[in-house]
Formats: C-alpha cells, sequence, structure tokens
C-alpha cells in the first residue's frame, strides 16, 4: 500500500514540448530500507525518474501527468523551495560522475561541510568533526587530512566513497544513486556497492539504484524494474527477474552480456535501436517489438499492459512463456579463427619504466610504474590485460605504441627492437584502438575520410576513388552499410563510431591492434555487438590483438590469454580459463571474486590500510 512506501511513483509521464513522451505511465514504489534498481539502456528514460523527484529534469521536459509521492508528501504539488528542503535532507543524491560533481578548485573538505551547513549543522567545529565522523564511516583513510585534499588528488573510488557520505550525512528516508559505478574497476566498484548496501542498512535509507549493468542490480537490489523506451517491461524480484526473466527484453540484455562462469555462447545482438520519442508515439504496439527475436503481429498492433504473471512478479508482454526459448548457440573450435601463428608480434623481456617525481622539497624520485615484465604476444593471438586502476595497464600501451620510451629491459615489436628502431618503422604494424570514440573521430570530417586517414600520413600510392573503395570495403568488413562513408561523426550511434575507430585501425593491414577499453561505458547491446565483430574479424583477419579491460568477462569473451597486472607488475599470465578457473595469486583471485559478485555474501578480510591502497591512497 502507499502508506507503507517511502517513495510512489503513480502513471509518471515526462514529456516533451512537442509532447512526445520520454518516459510513460511509470509505476514505481520502494519499501522502507528497500533498494529497489532501474535498469535499462542509454535513452531508456533512467536518469529521467531520478530527475523528475529531484525536480532537475533539463529544459524542454516536464511532468505531464502523474504523481511522485515521498513519505505521503506529492512532490508535484510542492513549491521550488520546500522541494529544495527536502533535498540533501530527507532526500540523497549519489551523482553518476564522482571527477565532475564536485568542484576541482575547492577543498573537500570545505564542500562536505558547505553541504553540512545546508542541512542545517551551523557550528563550523561540528561541521568538520562530522565530516571526519562520515569519512570513517565509508571507509576513508586519514580523514583530517582528506578535509585538506583537492578531488584531483583522489582516486575514482575515494571520491565516489565522498559523495556517499555526503549522500548519507543528513540520515535520509531515500538516496537516489545515479549509475555510482560507471568506468569504476571491478574490486572498486563492488566497494562501492557494498558500502551503498552497508550504509543503507545503518541510515535504514530507501535506494533508488539506477544502473545498466544487470549482474550489478542483481547482486545489490531487492527488487528491479525493467525500462525500455520509457515504460517499465518488467518488475519484481532482482535474482528472479535476472535468472528467469519473463519479457523478451531483460531476456536479451542478459544473453548480450558475457559471463565468467559457464559455457561461453555467442552474444545476442539486437537488431536497430530503440525508437525515438517521435518514433514511439506513431507505435500502436511493443516499443520493443521491432527488436524482440519472439515478436509476432499481434505484438506490432497492440501495446501489451503490465501485467501480474506470478507473486510479485510483472511482466508487459503478449507472450512471457516464449521468452524461455530466446538463446544464443555455443562457441565451438572454428569461432576462434585461423589459428595461432608461429611468429611473434611482441616480446616483452625484463621491461621497466621509471619516471623522475620531485617532492615538496625539490628532491627527485625515481616512481617505478612498471618493472620486470616478461610477456610474449603471437601471430592471430588474442591477449587480454586486466587490472585495476594504476596497475600500469595504460603505461604498457604507450610503451608499445611508442608513446613512452623504455627505462630498462626489451621491447621488440614485430621483430623489431622498439629502442633502436626508428619510431615511423611502426607506423603500419601497429594502430590503436581508442577508448571514446566520440573524441576519437574528427567531428568536421567524413567517415570516409576518417578510416583512410592513415594513408594520408604517407604516399600510399591509392587514387582517391581507390581509397574510397577501401573506405567501402573496411566498413562493410566492420558490418556497416557502405553509404555511411559519407556521413559525419555525429550523425553515428556510439557503438557506430566504435566500428568505424575499428575500420581505421584494420586500413594500414597492421599486425597489432591495441584495444584500449574500447567497450568500456557502451551499453551492454552495444558492447556485444563490438565483441561479436571483433570474433568475426578474427575469423578471417591475420592481426593480433592486445585487449586492455577492467572487465574481466569481456576478457573471457574474446581472449585466448591473459595478463593479470598489478602495481606494475604482471602477477599472473596463462590462458584465460585456465587463469579464470584456476587463479594462483592472491590478486588475482580478489579481481574474480569481486568480478563474480562473491564478496558481497562474504565480507572482505582486507585490512583498513589495504583497502585505502585500492581505493588510491
Amino acid at each position: 500500500m502507499a502508506e507503507q512506501n517511502i517513495l510512489h511513483i503513480k502513471d509518471l509521464d515526462i514529456s516533451l514540448r512537442t509532447g512526445d513522451r520520454i518516459l510513460s505511465g511509470v509505476d514505481l514504489a520502494i519499501g522502507p530500507g528497500k533498494i529497489l534498481g532501474v535498469i535499462g539502456e542509454s535513452g531508456a528514460g533512467k536518469s529521467m525518474i531520478g530527475s523528475a523527484i529531484a525536480d532537475t529534469l533539463p529544459v524542454g521536459l516536464s511532468i505531464s501527468h502523474g504523481s511522485i509521492e515521498f513519505d505521503g508528501l506529492n512532490l508535484t504539488d510542492m513549491t521550488a523551495k520546500t522541494r529544495r528542503d527536502l533535498l540533501g535532507r530527507d532526500i540523497g543524491f549519489i551523482p553518476q560522475e564522482p571527477m565532475t560533481a564536485l568542484n576541482p578548485t575547492l577543498t573537500i573538505g570545505h564542500q562536505v561541510c558547505h553541504h553540512l551547513a545546508r542541512i542545517g549543522i551551523r557550528s563550523a567545529r561540528t561541521r568538520e568533526q562530522r565530516a571526519i565522523d562520515l569519512f570513517s564511516e565509508v571507509g576513508l583513510g586519514r580523514p583530517r587530512e582528506l578535509l585538506k585534499s583537492y578531488a584531483h588528488q583522489l582516486s575514482g573510488g575515494m571520491l565516489q566513497r565522498v559523495l556517499i557520505a555526503m549522500a548519507f550525512a543528513s540520515n535520509p528516508r531515500l538516496v537516489i544513486a545515479d549509475e555510482p559505478t560507471t568506468a569504476l574497476d571491478v574490486t572498486i566498484q563492488l566497494k562501492v556497492v557494498e558500502l551503498i548496501a552497508k550504509m543503507r542498512e545503518a541510515h535504514n535509507t530507501s535506494v533508488l539504484f539506477i544502473t545498466h549493468d544487470l549482474q550489478l542490480a542483481a547482486d545489490v537490489c531487492d527488487d528491479v524494474a525493467v525500462l525500455y523506451a520509457g515504460r517499465i517491461v518488467e518488475t519484481g524480484d532482482a535474482r528472479r527477474i535476472i535468472n528467469a526473466p519473463r519479457h523478451p527484453y531483460s531476456s536479451c540484455l542478459n544473453l548480450a552480456t558475457p559471463n565468467l562462469t559457464g559455457p561461453k555462447t555467442h552474444l545476442m545482438i539486437m537488431p536497430k535501436a530503440m525508437p525515438s520519442p517521435l518514433e514511439r508515439t506513431a507505435m500502436a504496439g511493443c516499443e520493443f517489438a521491432p527488436r524482440c527475436p519472439v515478436a509476432d503481429d499481434r505484438c506490432s498492433s497492440s501495446r501489451p499492459l503490465l501485467e501480474e504473471i506470478s507473486a510479485a512478479h510483472w511482466s508487459a508482454c503478449h507472450w512471457p512463456e516464449r521468452t524461455e526459448t530466446i538463446a544464443t548457440p555455443p562457441l565451438k573450435a572454428d569461432d576462434e579463427g585461423l589459428g595461432l601463428g608461429s611468429n611473434l608480434v611482441l616480446r616483452a623481456r625484463a621491461l621497466g619504466k621509471s619516471y623522475r617525481q620531485h617532492d615538496w622539497l625539490g628532491r627527485v624520485h625515481q616512481v617505478e610504474a612498471l618493472r620486470g615484465l616478461n610477456f610474449e604476444v603471437r601471430e592471430r593471438e588474442f591477449v587480454g590485460i586486466v587490472g585495476e586502476s594504476g596497475s600500469g595497464k595504460s603505461t604498457l600501451t604507450k610503451l608499445v605504441v611508442g608513446l613512452e620510451d623504455i627505462t630498462t629491459g626489451v621491447l621488440d615489436v614485430v621483430g623489431m627492437d622498439r629502442v633502436t628502431t626508428p619510431r615511423d618503422n611502426f607506423f603500419d604494424q601497429v594502430q590503436l584502438v581508442f577508448q571514446d570514440p566520440q573524441s576519437a573521430l574528427n567531428p568536421r570530417r567524413r567517415i570516409g575520410s576518417l578510416v583512410t586517414q592513415s594513408l594520408e600520413c604517407r604516399d600510399s600510392g591509392l587514387s582517391p576513388s581507390a581509397r574510397k573503395q577501401l573506405a567501402k570495403d573496411l566498413l562493410v568488413k566492420v558490418m556497416l552499410p557502405p553509404d555511411v562513408i559519407e556521413r559525419f561523426p555525429d550523425q553515428l550511434s556510439g557503438g557506430q563510431k566504435q566500428r568505424v575507430n575499428i575500420a581505421r585501425a584494420l586500413c594500414s593491414n597492421s599486425r597489432l591492434l591495441i584495444a584500449d577499453e574500447i567497450v568500456s561505458g557502451l551499453d551492454v547491446s552495444v558492447q556485444s555487438q563490438i565483441l561479436e565483430l571483433l570474433r568475426e574479424l578474427r575469423k578471417e583477419a591475420s592481426f593480433s590483438l592486445l585487449l586492455i579491460s577492467h572487465d574481466l568477462a569481456v576478457v573471457r569473451q574474446v581472449c585466448d590469454r591473459t595478463l593479470v597486472m598489478c602495481r606494475g607488475e604482471i602477477v599472473e599470465q596463462g590462458p584465460v580459463e585456465e587463469v579464470f578457473n584456476n587463479p594462483q595469486h592472491a590478486y588475482t583471485k580478489e579481481l574474480i571474486a569481486a568480478a563474480k559478485g562473491n564478496s558481497r555474501w562474504h565480507p572482505h578480510t582486507l585490512n583498513q590500510e589495504a583497502e585505502n591502497e585500492a581505493f588510491g591512497k
């Protein structure tokens, strides 16, 4: 019943000025001390729910129907000042980007104490002591020193803990967590959600947990609501929906997510894209029907209602029983490509990298970023490098592509010594696929020109028409229509931009591609497209791949071997299945436990010092 819920959203519509709806008929309820997860892809409307509660909807959007009741009070009927008074005091908020949520020009202590003053703590001494107590509660070491620190001096995990401390500072009845673990390392991600769960229990606070990560929602939430194209398509117990979904969209999201255990299968690729608000207005049936593998004519002509299909489990589908038939085929031996070659494309022996660093007295220190690395990459081999931020993954990448000089050891790239061979000799042999497709593509150049851009830097001998045909061939190879060559980057989706990035890297027939977190931050459905594309390319291509990722399941899905890095060293390496199924090093075991979510059910035994090290101290 409504009076038993801390938050009750009833039949909520959020519309554009044109009348097209971003959210349609959303009903949600959170009981005292419960965590409700809202799951969906980008554009589904997840963050709009939090913005509607906080009265921070973007310009041009408004609540056109329905109500939002908080603790029995209708927020939609409140004045702006009354609602502002609730925010921060009775409703806390954990934002998505910790680096941008805090002011870089003010100390952490100044910002936290300002927040405490806003919620009614008048004494400066009391505010400072309360901030220290909060830092200790969320597991931050040396809290007095932290008060004087600036945001850039802290790791992403530490900043997220500061924001969690601020959100729970006033013992709020409700906390809205909007993608609080996006782009965090797997171990830090788990610690953050464990901390939210711990603070929820300590403060008896309800939490609205917004995420695109199904497995994460299953680990931390009591119930989940799956959102698609502005409508809730399934809701109920979190583990029941993750393990036995009764809506095709929930099932497809599950099958599009690589797993760390069990048999490896192809990932689900959902065709087309989520319909825009304008397209939804013209649709008479289910918005998911054009992408659904089990839809029929009824689905396109009649929109299903959200109905209870079992105890506390609701689904908006005409054929929920068909969900059980949705599956992806297992990976076979011939899916692994042409097989490994005998030649080495990358060999490191006792590889090390040091930097000179000055302390506050002007004294010079040598900081070892990498030390004693020994590994090899063979022809057509896909090797994954995993480890937390600061482990040395990106520094190793810079050494391989020649952006940094080697301090000690030997690094042979396609048979050439990286130290003694001129950098230009490696130009065609090694290509980097950038992490952020948005910033990697010049917005003023057409796609065809971007794909063959590397040919402009040297005399390729190809005429403009030949380069254009090559661009078309490469785009087809990465499963994009050839007419894309005339478009600009801003006319493509995030997944399409990343495909263009890969096509550009393939243009030089390079023997080694380095992919640095190329699916980080992408929706599950887009991520599955990129990972399946890599599998298809390796069937006919002769390149090797060095894949840097913090997601162990992604590495397992596409790689033959893995290197586990910790504090500048390779602590374990070997075949992916062998390392992940039978890890030998304690750090590898911790990474895998965090990825599986085991630590949520078996509390950490790390001491405070070790935990602070994991958070960047």
